[in-house]
């Protein structure tokens, strides 16, 4: 699977008495599907999902699967402490139609978390896992930093496709992309080389396209080579919907928006920014300059948020995404305690560094 671009990993509603506000995550789901956004993480670190029962899990991953449109890539945080129920969540998300499952490190037994530990738990999910798995590192929440040589190791695994890295250390961004580069993966996409998710290809449609499932042909005619036999640019119709394949290797995306020009300049395929929950298109739009070999506009683009989303994410936290979405028309609403809503002086701020950030 694809997971070049950028992915919000969008927050989890609730009301104020604290129960999960279902038709408001719909609305967000439904407005982040019509944004260039490659995708959506549910059930990420900025979804609360630490703070959420199993059930309210598996609830809130069955409504935002059902509201997402085909073309965006799903992918579901189901780690949990333990491998075994890291998998049930996983079966579940796998059963729903998600695409990757996002498996954060385990760490409440910090001084147990070795590297025998590490590579075994990773390698027993990817082993049973029905979905790909992409590791998933934040230390800042949980205090355990996987090493990039236990990443690189780990890279090795077949189901084991990429990690999002959230530290913000651009230097071992590239290491772990320098360490890597060996590992050779296709992955299925469009003709204009965007993602195509099971869903899509269980639809028979693209955004261009529609038409009902069928049988995969290869026009071999459509591969630009000479001689008309199939090569890396050969065209695959499922349907009425035209696919080829493009490398992927093990893909690394990044969690840090003020970062995110620099990480893809030292090889990040794309990002999962709570910042994006906010402003989708303004984190696009640093993507796709860059994509297009404008570093200049890149750069630009990079300035005009670094410092709101340093501020915003880093330092105002899940409360301060929630009133940033509220302020630029999503629904952010009430957090769970322990955690707390910002105050007035912060709303106040919060309003000043999104001024000219209303996407």
């Amino acid at each position: 699977m694809l997971l070049h671009g950028v992915f919000p990993p969008i927050t989890t509603p609730f009301y104020p008495d604290g129960n999960v506000y279902f038709k408001k995550l719909e609305s967000n789901v439904e407005r982040y599907s019509r944004t260039p956004c490659a995708g959506i993480v549910v059930l990420g670190s900025t979804g609360e999902a630490i703070l959420l029962s199993d059930q309210e899990r598996r609830d809130v991953l069955k409504c935002a699967r059902e509201y997402a449109t085909p073309s965006k890539v799903l992918i579901a945080g189901t780690g949990i402490e333990s491998a075994i129920e890291t998998l049930r969540l996983t079966e579940y998300a796998a059963d729903l139609g998600y695409d990757i499952a996002m498996v954060r490190t385990p760490h409440y037994y910090k001084k147990q978390m070795q590297p025998a530990n590490i590579l075994a738990f990773y390698r027993t999910v990817a082993d049973r896992s029905p979905l790909p798995v992409i590791i998933y590192n934040f230390p800042q929440a949980t205090g355990y930093d996987i090493p990039a040589e236990l990443v690189i190791e780990l890279a090795e695994h077949p189901n084991l496709i990429g990690i999002k890295e959230s530290s913000g250390d651009v230097e071992k961004v590239r290491k772990m992309v320098e360490g890597t580069r060996h590992v050779r993966r296709s992955a299925t996409v469009t003709e204009t080389f965007e993602a195509v998710t099971p869903r899509m290809l269980a639809a028979g449609t693209t955004a261009g396209s529609n038409g009902g499932g069928g049988e995969l042909v290869q026009v071999a005619g459509m591969s630009g080579s000479p001689s008309g036999k199939p090569s890396s640019a050969v065209v695959t119709i499922v349907g009425k919907m035209k696919t080829r394949q493009k490398e992927a290797g093990f893909q690394v995306l990044v969690g840090a928006a003020q970062k995110l020009h620099p990480s893809l300049d030292a090889g990040a395929v794309g990002a999962i920014l709570a910042f994006a929950c906010v402003a989708p298109t303004a984190c696009y739009e640093i993507y796709a300059a860059w994509g297009e070999g404008d570093a200049e506009l890149a750069r630009l683009k990079q300035d005009r948020i670094a410092a709101t989303a340093q501020r915003l994410v880093g330092e105002f936290g899940i409360p301060g995404v929630k009133y940033g979405m509220d302020f630029n028309g999503y629904f952010g609403g009430s957090v769970r305690l322990p955690l707390l809503p910002i105050t007035g002086e912060v709303k106040t701020e919060v309003e000043r560094l999104l001024a000219g950030t209303r996407n």
